[in-house]
């Protein structure tokens, strides 16, 4: 619930906005229902009674009405009179109807407390944002009164909407992972590497491929002659792959087991993903893994293979190891990437983007919208993770909550005063 520093202190609270009783002596209901409609808008200070709330009159009868809230869920609290003189409970009866944004409607009946007051049944959920009606019958009269009840709630127009880049999206279900943001390397996959190499010592006469070539199994990459036979043979690649590295000149002389090419098949990497302390309990093989290439930005998805047993001495970390489809080349042995592991999924059943989330009176809210109308919504939470967070009151599946530029909205409310203290 929302709360503020005057709220503390009272512990009844005022509705807000202008009232005006509906009608005098003589007219008829559709002249109150008019009279009303005319001063719906006002700004007028309303009237308060000895409790606090708000004075309803009509010739000479009075409901006082308030929304309770001593360390307990806020409720309508009502208070009845005749010419200024209290009256106890059981003088009269008090409904108390609510149309909130949206059309949605609910209806508080109060009953007669031990105290003398009318007290609903029903909690008045936040925002105490409505349009009221009251309904009372005393000294066998029929009473009536409506006026506005506004509070966190804004109009900003579509185009202008669209121009801020306000964008909205209906809640529903989704997921909630328990991830864990790491980073690593990508490495060529041990046993994957070749290192072609002279087998007799002599000159270098031809080199075929370049680093950075594509090569296939069984290809010639340089030619030797044997300081033994006097004769030249050919030195191929084992694998097929990309040259990494070329070691030899032609006219060097090569020794015998000189490294003169080394050919790696890149067509897969390994990702070696460092995990520091208590994270690495939670990791297990299969865990999806999502990541992203620091460089610029670029994405790609698989899942965990192993968690290697010993520790990365340098820096004492755990290593997790997955492996990366390359068919394409575009993904580098030596990037550093960052990878989000998903240890655990769960679904809920209504869902929001973080970026909805807005602080508003020191609690958690997001903001709604219908048409042009923007009203502040305070949520509880449930799970979370990066991305989303689990809704658990305060939001019913399809309202349309403000994602994108959240802030603005709530900008705008302050701004325009519309977020009243109770």
């Amino acid at each position: 619930m929302f709360r503020n520093p005057l709220a503390r202190r009272m512990p009844l609270l005022l509705l807000s906005l202008a009232l005006t009783a509906c009608g005098g002596g003589g007219k008829t209901e559709e002249a109150h229902d008019h009279e009303a409609g005319e001063h719906a808008g006002e700004a007028a200070e309303a009237r308060t009674g000895q409790h606090g709330g708000r004075l309803l009159e009509k010739d000479g009868l009075t409901v006082e009405l308030a929304i309770a809230e001593d360390g307990a869920p806020p409720k309508f609290q009502a208070w009845l009179y005749r010419g200024g003189t209290p009256l106890p409970a059981s003088a009269g009866t008090v409904d108390v109807r609510l149309v909130r944004l949206g059309g949605v409607a609910e209806t508080h009946r109060l009953q007669p407390q031990a105290d003398g007051s009318l007290l609903g049944a029903v909690e008045v959920v936040e925002p105490h944002s409505f349009e009221v009606e009251v309904l009372a019958k005393l000294d066998g009269k029929a009473l009536r009164w409506a006026y506005p009840s506004h509070e966190g709630r804004t109009e900003i127009a579509a185009p202008i909407a669209q121009q801020t880049g306000i964008r909205v999206a209906p809640v529903g279900p989704g997921i909630i992972a328990d991830e864990h943001e790491v980073q690593g390397l990508l490495t060529p996959v041990e046993g994957r590497v070749a290192k072609v190499a002279a087998r007799f010592p002599g000159p270098v006469r031809r080199l075929s491929a370049n680093v950075g070539d594509q090569v296939r199994a069984g290809q010639p990459l340089a030619s030797i002659e044997s300081n033994l036979s006097l004769t030249t043979y050919t030195v191929s690649t084992p694998i097929s792959g990309v040259v990494l590295a070329r070691n030899a000149e032609v006219g060097s002389v090569a020794a015998e087991g000189t490294t003169l090419f080394e050919v790696a098949d890149l067509s897969t990497l390994w990702v070696d993903l460092h995990v520091f302390g208590f994270d690495a309990q939670h990791i297990r093989a299969g865990a999806p893994v999502t990541l992203t290439r620091i460089s610029d930005g670029a994405r790609a998805e698989t899942t965990l293979e192993r968690v290697l047993p010993g520790t990365a001495t340098a820096s004492q970390s755990t290593v997790a190891r997955a492996a990366i489809a390359n068919a394409d080349g575009q993904w580098r042995p030596g990037s550093a990437i960052t990878a989000r592991i998903t240890v655990d999924r769960q679904p809920a059943d209504l869902v929001v983007p973080v970026a909805a989330l807005q602080t508003f009176r020191e609690g958690d809210a997001v903001f709604v919208r219908v048409g042009d109308i923007y009203e502040v919504r305070p949520v509880k939470l449930g799970k979370r993770d990066a991305q989303r967070v689990e809704i658990l009151s305060g939001l019913k599946a399809g309202d349309q909550v403000v994602v994108e530029q959240s802030y603005v909205v709530k900008a705008d409310i302050e701004k325009s005063g519309a977020s009243h203290d109770h």
